[in-house]
């Protein structure tokens, strides 16, 4: 498995954008200062400084702290990148397969929960409807507000559907494909596919050829398809584990295939729900933090509670945190926040915080290609990050510079 918590690579010194100044001011400083966080445990690419600092002016991560820039002592507590979701529904009671205003909810509900970089993923549903749902999500990642689209469907197996309208798959022709990535715009970046049925290989051909993720995900495909898969250019696991035949010592499936290729990155979902510690133990100890990417999978029940939701065109109810279709009772989803995935990785399966932040902020950003603006605490990148306490709880969250959640230091 991964180095215990904390253990990779611990120094007390850094580069100039990490070591610590000589005062500290205990406020805040005002949108348009300059600004040092000082005295925390810094995560950065090459391990954890200690009593570290990371200067901020304007929306960027600076190698140097400004001279005017006000300093803010953080001592105690860990400073680590911005999240980045590459699968989630929705959260806050709105879901992204809803209005304008449902899909801002559900993203200011995320990243008051340290998700600054967001992917909204849409749910099975009729080809109209996720045309126009395309168009609204294209609109608000051209606004900067959303990293793009995940289409979840309909191109899925009825066999490992999980909580998506069986009546409303279908196979996944590459037109049908193609109507959804010319609706988005340029801002689909996920398509998740049942690779083994008609048309499958050629659609994972297509995105590629247009830039967008295939990913293999609620299928039952043999091992020898999901490597045909790869082989056609899919490079993401959806929710790896879940919606697809189980590892078999005869019949391996597409986990062996998908932990086993370098070009995959696998997608988990850490709530204590979707998986055993020792599936989550065996993803880390074969594929690494470098091919993990923590996601929510979140519906609309994220941030709020218990209760009745619907999920696409499915009723779902949640009960002590656990989403289930009230019909046929299928996890449906999850009521996750990523600080809580993060806190969960290093308190309960004993990830080393370093590899947390890979799995939680680096893998993603990479597998976006976003990484030269995102994902690490590097200077010239974007102000994102989150603050935690020593217990990982958000203690306040930064987003292009500015405070989405205030820094909680009393």
């Amino acid at each position: 498995m991964s180095t215990p918590l904390g253990a990779r690579g611990a120094t007390s010194c850094g580069s100039a954008a990490w070591a610590r100044p000589a005062t500290t001011h205990p406020q805040p400083a005002a949108a348009d200062t300059p600004l040092v966080l000082a005295g925390a445990n810094v995560v950065t690419p090459t391990g954890t400084v200690k009593d570290g600092q990371v200067a901020v002016d304007g929306k960027r991560i600076t190698g140097a702290a400004p001279a005017n820039a006000q300093v803010i002592d953080v001592s105690g507590h860990w400073l680590v990148p911005g999240f980045v979701d590459l699968h989630n529904h929705g959260g806050g009671g709105a879901s992204f397969s809803g209005t304008a205003e449902d899909v801002q909810k559900a993203i200011r509900t995320h990243r008051a929960h340290g998700t600054t970089t967001l992917v909204a993923s849409t749910v099975t549903d009729d080809m109209d409807v996720l045309v126009r749902q395309a168009g609204l999500l294209s609109e608000l990642t051209e606004q900067g507000d959303l990293a793009g689209i995940h289409f979840e469907g309909p191109f899925i197996s009825p066999c490992r559907k999980g909580a998506h309208s069986e009546a409303l798959l279908r196979d996944p022709d590459p037109a049908d494909v193609r109507k959804l990535l010319d609706a988005a715009r340029g801002a689909a970046r996920m398509v998740t596919l049942a690779t083994e049925l008609p048309g499958g290989l050629d659609s994972v051909r297509l995105l590629v050829e247009h830039g967008v993720i295939a990913a293999v995900g609620h299928t039952d495909a043999t091992y020898e398809q999901t490597v045909h898969a790869i082989e056609a250019g899919a490079t993401v696991a959806t929710h790896l584990f879940n919606a697809m035949p189980p590892l078999g010592h005869r019949a391996p499936g597409p986990i062996a295939a998908l932990l086993e290729d370098e070009r995959v990155t696998v997608e988990l979902i850490n709530d204590g729900t979707h998986l055993h510690p020792a599936s989550l133990e065996l993803a880390f100890r074969h594929a690494g933090a470098d091919r993990v990417a923590f996601i929510t999978d979140a519906m609309d029940a994220a941030g709020i509670g218990d209760g009745r939701y619907l999920l696409g065109p499915l009723e779902v109810e949640v009960s002590d945190g656990v989403a289930r279709l009230v019909e046929g009772g299928s996890i449906a989803g999850s009521t996750l926040t990523l600080d809580r995935a993060f806190k969960r990785a290093v308190t309960v399966d004993r990830l080393s915080v370093e590899d947390a932040v890979t799995a939680l902020s680096v893998t993603p950003a990479r597998v976006l290609g976003l990484y030269d603006t995102i994902g690490s605490l590097d200077p010239g990148k974007d102000a994102d990050l989150v603050l935690l306490d020593e217990n990982f709880d958000v203690k306040g969250v930064m987003r292009k510079g500015d405070w989405v959640v205030d820094p909680q230091l009393a």
